[in-house]
């Protein structure tokens, strides 16, 4: 094996964790935590709330799979910039859909 194939199968196995963290949040009983170390914010509807994080959650992951194709593409320093830029940009949209729309979407206050 070559070592891009290996960058790209760990780089997947990554991405399929945080599938797996959505597909517990989506399915869990109680409120999600979001961001580490803090307790998750207090929302009216946990059920839809739960569901709401963990399709973010998998929808980040998809995609940051998807980023990781370029790598399988060799040795090119532009692919894996273009990788690793695009985590980046996605994990931001991430971080700001969850402030703006379901903290505010869910919040119990």
């Amino acid at each position: 094996m070559n070592g891009m194939l290996i960058g790209f199968l760990v780089w997947t196995l990554c991405g399929c964790f945080v599938i797996g963290l959505g597909l517990s949040a989506f399915f869990s009983k109680k409120a999600v935590h979001f961001w580490a170390n803090t307790d998750p914010v207090p929302v009216r509807n946990i059920k839809a709330y739960n569901r709401a994080v963990g399709k973010l959650w998998i929808t980040y992951g998809i995609i940051f799979i998807l980023l990781g194709l370029p790598m399988l593409g060799g040795q090119n320093t532009l692919y894996i910039l273009l990788s690793v830029l695009g985590v980046v940009i996605e994990t931001i949209a991430v971080m700001a859909i969850y402030s703006l729309y379901i903290t505010k979407k869910y919040s119990g206050k």
